[in-house]
């Protein structure tokens, strides 16, 4: 049974803009801007899912109704059989929400004073709550941090210490806004490791929202990526490689000059593209296998060195983009 259902959610909202062709310097102009448009989407129990799209596609909005904050104008929004904002109360007992930019740790008192708030919030006794503290302490790292002031943490110190305290009730369902905007390398593994283990250890069902695809490569089963406010893909992230990027590549490295062949000398070889000193093979699996267009190109060019490589998903989203003109 779905955990979240989203059936035809629209949602607009209304802004003013200075219309610079009056005489009025004051005057402003109405538009309506459809932020989503008969939105439809379920996710099961447990799932890790990534919404991904540009800026403006409708991800902040989507979560906001799902998080209760805002009300949509028509459509039907059901979280673990709830109403978001017709039942806010109950609704926040059983999610946790990230904002990578903003935080729900109170800036100038010490982490554990906020932690100790919250635990008022959601009504956990004391037990239960130095028991669940303790655990997300040791496994995020935070027990050193909790009597420092959040405005004295360091971006990675304060987002681990953000999710533990979105994970402190022990919520069903994990909203995550570009949790990992800013951090350092070591930060952003520290922190996949760490959600990855609390979805399949606990089963939390999560949705991320980020502009990051190495978060979605590293964590996410499932992709949705929406534009314009509507749903343009949902399945899995090889399937959308295999949509968007159906030719396998090959990496060489010259050890000298060499005329390019031209695109099909080469049995199954559809392309080249240099880049800097690296010269790149676009060939199509069904066509020759790998070791044979290897073979080819090793007869056809001064070849040093040559391997598979494959495109990052940032330049296949990229594709789809402007395919789909986002």
């Amino acid at each position: 049974m779905a955990q979240i259902t989203l059936k035809g959610i629209s949602k607009r909202f209304t802004v003013y803009e200075r219309d610079s062709g009056r005489k009025n310097p004051f005057a402003r102009r109405r538009r309506v801007v459809e932020a989503l448009k008969e939105m439809s989407f379920s996710i099961e129990r447990g799932e890790l899912v990534g919404y991904i799209g540009p800026n403006g596609a409708g991800k902040s909005t989507s979560v906001k109704i799902m998080g209760g904050i805002l009300t949509p104008d028509e459509g039907e929004c059901r979280i673990l059989n709830l109403t978001p904002w017709r039942e806010r109360e109950k609704h926040v007992q059983h999610i946790g929400v990230v904002f990578g930019q903003r935080s729900q740790l109170w800036w100038d008192v010490a982490v554990m004073d906020s932690m100790e708030l919250l635990r008022d919030i959601y009504g956990l006794s004391q037990a239960d709550f130095k028991t669940r503290l303790d655990e997300l302490s040791e496994r995020l790292g935070i027990g050193e941090l909790l009597r420092t002031p959040a405005r004295q943490l360091s971006l990675g110190q304060r987002m681990r210490c953000e999710v533990g305290a979105a994970l402190l009730h022990r919520p069903e369902i994990l909203f995550l806004d570009e949790p990992t905007i800013g951090l350092d390398a070591v930060s952003k593994l520290q922190l996949r490791e760490f959600l990855i283990q609390e979805n399949r250890e606990r089963g939390v069902t999560m949705l991320l929202t980020t502009h990051d695809m190495a978060d979605v490569e590293a964590l996410c089963s499932r992709v949705m990526v929406i534009g314009h406010g509507q749903k343009l893909y949902d399945g899995s992230l090889e399937a959308l490689r295999r949509r968007y990027d159906p030719l396998s590549r090959l990496e060489i490295a010259l050890s000298g000059p060499a005329d390019i062949p031209p695109a099909g000398q080469i049995p199954g070889v559809a392309r080249f593209q240099r880049a800097g000193e690296r010269l790149y093979a676009f060939y199509d699996p069904a066509q020759s296998p790998v070791y044979r267009v290897m073979a080819d190109l090793a007869q056809a060019l001064p070849v040093r060195d040559i391997q598979p490589s494959r495109r990052d998903v940032d330049e296949i989203i990229a594709d789809m983009y402007r395919e789909m003109e986002l």
